[in-house]
């Protein structure tokens, strides 16, 4: 029986004995496609060679491809562990031909690789094959070139077998794979049912696309000069169709992490339902959370880090329905690392950060969870005849009859708790069963039917169809030619293109601000964290544009934001002239985060790999995993090692390389990014080599030098830090300096006098401070004695006084000093700014053998206009309004009257049980 690797390997094996170039799994995280939130299909890094926006030296490729799918348009996060095949994560096995090949040699392929002994050597009796309902094509080949029976394949309508990667755009007929395992496999208890009968029979393992035609808006099909092949066959469903699983978490996939939750737990797996859901959501969301922050995702409010949090609290949760208490997910990740490796080694270099993000999240969830079950107390319930109750008077179950009606907590408030707070709906229901109340579970779903819905039309984005824009068809006519890196001015460029309010134009008035393409360009397109170039184009009249930015909005294609200074028209003639200060100062700044990447990984670790970056003239920002604050001394090593490169002033060399050649080398790639066969590799000898497309400094002594300005978090597990270099230093290390001369001169000191000045001057103004307080509390003394008031409440001694001016500190130590010569009895202390403003403060302090019969906080509790609280034998409370302290200290009388009341009361009904 084959392993999940081994199937993994053969597939990926097979395809390169057949001409395919193994393309690596792209990250999680979808680069340059607002489309999507996560990668959730193997096509999604192939998506602009579709679209004829990008070309790569090979024409057939093969991937094993990480995917998601868990937020926006796909998300099957509440199915996971309810059903045999729903996952978060899971990976998609897939071989694409880019105009290569078609539907006869794809069919061929696939059916080699299910039924040949050299490839998984399935039973080609059990498989079934859709088609099309027109696809006249396919079924031909299906039914004479594979030899299977009318009985065998089935024509399906557009919902099953009909493709297209938008409403617009490239598109084609599917077919379909089916694998037969038999009656007992199905879930409705089908003793003969026949194919494509739905109840689990009949599993889909591999889904053949056919690219053929171009939909445009009208939805009209054109067909596509050159057609192409997309596959996706899931693993995990494969792997359970060979290892003869009716399941996917039966398979040696996830068994490993089950058994782990479950030894964690102390359950047996198999032996309980309820149990067996909780752990295989354990499994399944403990490879979702490893890969997600893995590949750079942190836990947060919004977005995928939203997303990933909702899982990892998911997992939670079910973790305490097994008894699971304290931290435990990070424990399963490692496992997830140990069973992966295999196939993701990178997953070793991130193992401990990874465990640190989702140990994080674990204490804020536990956290966040006491403070949820402290709202939900407050929360009203609409009660059966009207009226509310708040949750906290449902301590019990009151044993309705059946079909009594119970309070009910509104269906939005169901949602706050489930989405703010992150309790998820069995943990409500578990508790308003115990509390004897229901949820509105229909408005829940009204409410979260809302969010799916801002979900979807959040990550609508631009979608990247040929009819999206004029920047497809312009791209498709050909790629804009950089020649940036070797200067910064071309004297013989041609206007492409002309693009005002999303049209094409021939021509533009001066003062007009629009878009403009060239052939070729010197100015560098925003990309990798570096903002793009500004400048001047000028014609043979003279200065005829300013380009306020440069961009790349689809792949291949430069597009400059200009000011007309004069009328311009579609292929006229300009000089494009780049702001070289400007230039020359982002070059810097982008060398320097090479040389911060470095020296990042020497101080911290080699688990430190780039998160996201800022590249512009004036700083730069620099993003990074890493788990805990910098210390003083890591900054100023990391400074150290940076400026030490900058005095070497080592060459920044650049060289093409074959991608694997580059990383062979040694270069570094950075998770997320898409790179071409062919990469540039940017390196300092002995020091730093990155794969990166931007512009940089000739030498590191071009830097001049190089400050970090700040340190920060910037999610769990990623760190920021910004720093200056060249001028841009010298100007902050300016302003630092007449700073320490302004402040050297308010202190009569010279600068490396400041230190030892300050710290005179500290001290001294603290034993100022010191006695100011002595003297105020001495004041505060004598003013309490004189202004005491002294009652007898039913033989309880009560003392009032007001002192005003004093903070709360300075009245529970009054309060502490006024015990030793009042030991008995009840004080209370009001205090009021001493300008009359503010609030008014109040404290009452009660002796220990009094405080039982009258709670300090219960006296509070019953003063008109007082709010507050606290323990029995001291509680702080007070009123909005100063002036209202005399009255809260007259009626404290009362109140301890009130509270012996109460007291009373309670002592009767104990002696009468």
């Amino acid at each position: 029986m084959l392993t999940g690797s081994e199937i993994r390997r053969r597939f990926l094996e097979f395809f390169q004995a057949r001409g395919h170039k193994i393309v690596p799994s792209s990250s999680l995280v979808p680069q340059g496609d607002p489309t999507l939130l996560f990668t959730n299909a193997g096509m999604n890094q192939f998506k602009n060679i579709f679209l004829g926006l990008e070309r790569r030296d090979y024409a057939r490729a093969a991937t094993v491809q990480k995917c998601v799918r868990a937020g926006g348009k796909h998300n099957d996060l509440e199915n996971v562990g309810f059903t045999q095949r729903h996952h978060t994560f899971f990976e998609m096995l897939g071989n694409f031909s880019f105009g290569d090949y078609f539907k006869d040699e794809a069919i061929a392929l696939a059916w080699e690789l299910l039924t040949s002994p050299a490839g998984f050597g399935m039973d080609a009796g059990r498989l079934y094959v859709t088609v099309y309902t027109e696809d006249d094509e396919a079924e031909a080949i299906w039914r004479n070139a594979i030899g299977l029976g009318a009985d065998r394949v089935f024509r399906l309508g557009a919902a099953e077998n009909f493709w297209a990667m938008g409403d617009t755009g490239p598109c084609g007929p599917c077919s379909e794979l089916h694998y037969d395992q038999g009656p007992t496999a199905s879930e409705l208890g089908h003793a003969d049912c026949r194919f494509p009968c739905e109840c689990g029979r009949y599993v889909e393992i591999w889904n053949l696309v056919f690219m053929q035609y171009e939909r445009d808006g009208a939805g009209t099909l054109t067909p596509l000069p050159r057609p192409s092949i997309d596959t996706g066959a899931g693993l995990e469903r494969l792997t359970a169709v060979l290892q003869g699983k009716r399941s996917n978490y039966d398979t040696d996939l996830f068994q490993p992490i089950i058994a782990a939750a479950a030894r964690r737990a102390g359950r047996q797996y198999g032996s309980d339902g309820r149990d067996d859901v909780s752990l295989r959501i354990l499994a399944d969301h403990a490879r979702a959370a490893t890969f997600l922050v893995h590949d750079g995702v942190a836990p947060g409010n919004e977005g995928r880090g939203y997303v990933l949090r909702k899982i990892v609290r998911r997992a939670l949760r079910h973790g305490r329905a097994l008894g699971i208490e304290a931290a435990f997910l990070h424990e399963l990740t490692g496992v997830v690392a140990d069973e992966m490796t295999d196939a993701y080694p990178e997953l070793e270099e991130s193992r401990a950060r990874v465990a640190a993000v989702v140990r994080g999240e674990e204490e804020r969830f536990a956290q966040t969870l006491a403070l949820a079950l402290r709202e939900m107390e407050r929360l009203p319930l609409q009660l059966p005849g009207g009226g509310q109750t708040p949750v906290s008077a449902m301590s019990t179950r009151t044993g309705a009859a059946a079909g009594t009606a119970l309070p009910q907590l509104a269906g939005s408030d169901v949602f706050r708790l489930y989405d703010t707070y992150g309790l998820p709906l069995d943990l409500l229901r578990e508790i308003a069963s115990e509390r004897g109340f229901a949820l509105d579970e229909a408005g829940f779903e009204r409410e979260m039917e809302e969010q799916r819905r801002r979900a979807r039309r959040s990550w609508k984005g631009g979608e990247q169809t040929s009819a999206a824009g004029v920047y497809l068809e312009l791209a498709a006519a050909g790629r804009t030619r950089f020649e940036g890196y070797e200067a910064t001015k071309d004297c013989d460029c041609q206007i492409r293109a002309l693009i005002q309010e999303g049209q094409l134009v021939e021509s533009a008035a001066a003062g007009a601000e629009l878009e403009a393409v060239l052939d070729h360009t010197p100015f560098y397109a925003a990309s990798g964290g570096q903002v793009g170039d500004r400048g001047v184009w000028t014609t043979a009249s003279g200065f005829a544009a300013e380009v306020l930015d440069t961009y790349a909005p689809v792949s291949g294609l430069t597009v400059h934001r200009i000011r007309a200074r004069l009328p311009l028209r579609v292929g006229e003639r300009v000089e494009a002239e780049v702001d070289v200060a400007r230039r020359d100062a982002t070059r810097r700044n982008h060398t320097a985060t090479h040389l911060l990447h470095a020296a990042l990984r020497r101080v911290l670790g080699t688990h430190v790999k780039q998160a996201g970056s800022v590249v512009d003239p004036d700083r730069l920002r620099f993003d990074f995993t890493h788990f805990s604050p910098l210390t003083a001394e890591q900054t100023e090593e990391i400074e150290r090692l940076v400026n030490t490169e900058i005095l070497r002033n080592e060459a920044v060399t650049t060289e093409i390389l074959p991608l694997e050649a580059a990383l062979e080398s040694g270069a570094m790639a950075l998770f997320g990014e898409k790179y071409r066969e062919q990469v540039r590799v940017v390196s300092v000898a002995g020091f730093s080599k990155e794969l990166c497309g931007g512009t940089h400094a000739r030498r590191t002594g071009d830097l001049g030098l190089f400050k970090v300005a700040y340190e920060s978090s910037v999610a769990a597990g990623v760190r920021r830090i910004e720093a200056w270099t060249g001028e841009g230093a010298y100007v902050q290390f300016r302003a630092a300096t007449a700073q320490l001369h302004r402040l050297a001169a308010l202190l009569d000191a010279q600068p490396s006098e400041l230190s030892g000045s300050l710290e005179r001057l500290l001290a001294h103004q603290h034993q100022t401070e010191e006695e100011n307080q002595r003297l105020k509390m001495q004041a505060a003394r004598s003013s309490a004695g004189a202004a005491e008031r002294r009652r007898d409440i039913d033989g309880v001694s009560v003392l009032t006084t007001r002192v005003d001016g004093l903070d709360r500190a300075q009245m529970r130590a009054l309060v502490d000093q006024m015990r030793t010569r009042h030991p008995q009895g009840v004080i209370a202390l009001g205090s009021a700014p001493e300008d009359g403003a503010g609030k008014a403060t109040l404290i009452v302090a009660v002796s220990a053998e009094l405080s039982r019969r009258v709670p300090a906080g219960a006296v509070i509790k019953a003063i008109p206009g007082a709010t507050g609280g606290g323990r029995p034998e001291m509680a702080e409370g007070g009123a909005k309004e100063a002036g209202q302290i005399d009255a809260l200290l007259e009626a404290v009388g009362g109140a301890v009257a009130q509270a012996l009341v109460d007291s009373a009361k309670k002592e009767a009904v104990k002696k009468a049980i």
